[in-house]
């Protein structure tokens, strides 16, 4: 009676705009929650990568609290220590120059695309503002973004979308290539297109296009809001390709489970953005940057990351053993499955039933564990995921 109750309160009162699964879920600990009727659920989704230590991390619930006891709000008008302190952590582990912070994965891309826009114009003029996509990419869903996704699906009602974006095949060097001309000025790609199916990009493609981008003076932009953050095994997943992106966008796993998005930038571009270009109310608020601190120092740990990447191995392991799977990829603990009968929906609900939260990724089922589930858990999540199969 207590669901039925929250879901008539939602029918009433919240926009339907979500293709919600039938589970109201009030507390959790680790990879395990439960939801307002008391049953206990495995937890293979982490908010769709977003709760990297997982739920209410006693170090995270920690950094958080004790910071919002102290000061939880001052706007980007005065100098934050603490967002200077997650600054500081995130450009020395990854080696960028600077960061912008943001709240979301679509306002990181956001501020790369005018960084890359900025940084075209200071140097070449007006004109050179077109950026190269890929079809079948996800960058988020403001107008803004959805015009650099690359899924007809997503063009549609919200006319007109901005202008400035073209798409290239994904893996097809020369796509890319004929597309480049004087109005060029970057190339915008996830590594792993996430929303779009889990679809990994080829390494000497990617490589390719980044030569590309250094004989034309391109911004290259890395789009990492899902794969960042370890979940691929790596701190961030341009480190597996070998590249040294102008741009990187990250959210998701960043905040740990609160909203947080950053747009980090190479030396030769850290200079662009000045005083009135961009700007946030809410952005690198401090306590958002003190769960942020918390999750860098861990997930950013060489054996946590080893861990990640072994565990990932053991569960796409486990998986490729099960009848009805037809394949599985993805990197690290980002995990999609194809299934011989079609029927990803249907499997997750069935998993939600037997409880276990697993995803969909267009026609597969998507995998975004906590970077820290035990092996325990892992198990007893795959043995539902078998059965569902």
């Amino acid at each position: 009676m207590k669901f039925d109750k929250i879901k008539n309160d939602e029918k009433k009162y919240i926009m339907n705009t979500y293709g919600r699964f039938n589970a109201a879920l009030e507390s959790g600990k680790g990879s395990r929650a439960l939801d307002c009727d008391g049953r206990e659920y495995i937890d293979f989704t982490s908010g769709i990568g977003v709760n990297s230590l997982g739920w209410c991390d006693d170090g995270w619930v920690k950094a958080v609290s004790e910071q919002a006891g102290r000061l939880q709000h001052i706007s980007n008008l005065y100098t934050s220590p603490v967002q200077v302190e997650c600054a500081k952590l995130l450009c020395e582990k990854t080696g960028f120059s600077k960061v912008f912070f943001s709240n979301s994965g679509a306002e990181a891309n956001e501020c790369a695309i005018k960084l890359a826009r900025k940084y075209s114009f200071d140097n070449y003029g007006d004109g050179r503002n077109e950026i190269i996509s890929l079809k079948n990419s996800f960058h988020g869903r403001t107008v803004t973004t959805l015009a650099a996704t690359g899924q007809d699906v997503f063009h549609n009602y919200f006319f007109p979308f901005t202008e400035g974006f073209v798409f290239a095949e994904a893996n097809n060097i020369d796509s890319v290539s004929s597309l480049i001309c004087g109005k060029t000025c970057a190339v915008m790609m996830e590594l792993i297109q996430g929303e779009g199916g889990v679809m990994p990009l080829d390494k000497d493609f990617v490589l390719a296009v980044e030569r590309l981008c250094r004989e034309n003076d391109l911004c290259l932009i890395i789009d990492e809001v899902q794969t960042g953050v370890g979940r691929t095994g790596t701190l961030y997943c341009f480190e597996s390709y070998g590249i040294e992106p102008d741009i990187l966008t990250s959210a998701k796993g960043l905040g740990g489970g609160l909203p947080f998005g950053a747009c980090m930038c190479s030396e030769r571009l850290s200079a662009v953005l000045t005083p009135g270009t961009h700007a946030t109310t809410y952005g690198g608020n401090p306590v958002v940057c003190a769960g942020s601190i918390e999750v860098l120092k861990r997930v950013g740990d060489p054996d946590f990351l080893k861990a990640v990447r072994e565990k990932g191995e053991y569960i796409k392991g486990k998986i490729l053993k099960m009848n009805g799977v037809s394949d599985v990829r993805g990197l690290g603990m980002m995990i999609g499955i194809v299934l011989e009968k079609d029927n990803a929906r249907e499997v997750v609900e069935k998993c939600l039933e037997n409880g276990l939260l697993v995803l969909t990724a267009k026609n597969l089922v998507r995998l975004l564990p906590p970077l820290n589930i035990s092996y325990e858990d892992i198990d007893r999540g795959l043995e539902i995921l078998e059965g569902a199969i």
